[in-house]
């Protein structure tokens, strides 16, 4: 049995519409004729024309968030309490570093919304005609993947402001139904602020704020952003690998999440 490995990540880069301005990513790059001097101080006597091509290390200054990249969020970042329809009063909220790893490599099953407009809010009935549409019974610790049009608009100045948002009663749905981990290619697994500024503007109703991740004060999960190339994927059929870096007591940590297909070799 042999396995296709597909790459659902996006990188860490700069210049690159991915985030809003405010949270932009920046690297600074060196290069190995920038450090042969660095190198070589660790070592008396050195000269860097003792070196192989008088080069020294390459490496990188990172001036990121956690929320850059490819990521998955933990409760601890939608509400400083989870699980209070579970007991009462909550409990305090996971961060990323504690994260049960058995979750992070799942089978994987993909929503395909990318016909649901920019800013519409999916519900439960548009989840469950995916699932009949798609033939499957949702199961504890599946990976639910969701692929909105955003997924094409990475890097353009669309971006932020593509897909459609995953709302407060379908995320529930979901985490009802023993789902641990979702994804989505969008930036956010909300419907993109510009959108949902308009609606609050119109009905001043304080429950459609950021209502996906909230829903996570009443059942605990942990969420991915920023995935990609999901168009590649068949509906089910696969496994998901999302292990996130592990930052102590975090909101979020990177992820190079990967779905990984079983192939029958003759």
């Amino acid at each position: 049995m042999a396995q296709h490995f597909i790459d659902i990540s996006i990188p860490l880069e700069t210049g690159v519409a991915s985030d809003p301005p405010v949270f932009q990513p920046e690297i600074e790059y060196r290069k190995h004729a920038d450090t042969v001097e660095e190198l070589a101080s660790f070592f008396p006597g050195l000269l860097p024309s003792d070196l192989p091509d008088s080069e020294g290390w390459a490496y990188e200054w990172l001036r990121v968030n956690t929320h850059n990249g490819t990521h998955m969020d933990a409760p601890w970042h939608y509400h400083s309490s989870q699980d209070h329809a579970l007991e009462e009063g909550g409990r305090p909220s996971m961060t990323i570093d504690q994260i049960p790893l058995e979750w992070c490599l799942k089978p994987g099953v993909k929503l395909d919304f990318r016909h649901i407009a920019d800013g519409v809010i999916v519900t439960p009935d548009d989840v469950r005609r995916e699932l009949d549409r798609i033939d499957h019974q949702l199961q504890p610790f599946d990976i639910v993947l969701v692929n909105t049009s955003a997924g094409t608009r990475y890097g353009q100045p669309d971006y932020v402001a593509s897909g459609c948002g995953i709302g407060r009663d379908a995320t529930l749905y979901l985490a009802e139904a023993g789902v641990r981990i979702v994804g989505t290619d969008a930036w956010s697994w909300d419907a993109p602020f510009s959108h949902t500024a308009k609606r609050w503007e119109k009905d001043k109703d304080p429950s459609i704020i950021w209502e996906g991740h909230k829903a996570g004060r009443e059942r605990g999960y942990f969420q991915m952003e920023k995935l990609h190339n999901l168009e590649a994927l068949p509906a089910k059929g696969f496994t998901v690998s999302c292990f996130p870096v592990k930052i102590k007591g975090a909101s979020a940590g990177w992820v190079r999440a990967v779905a990984i297909i079983d192939q029958l070799t003759c």
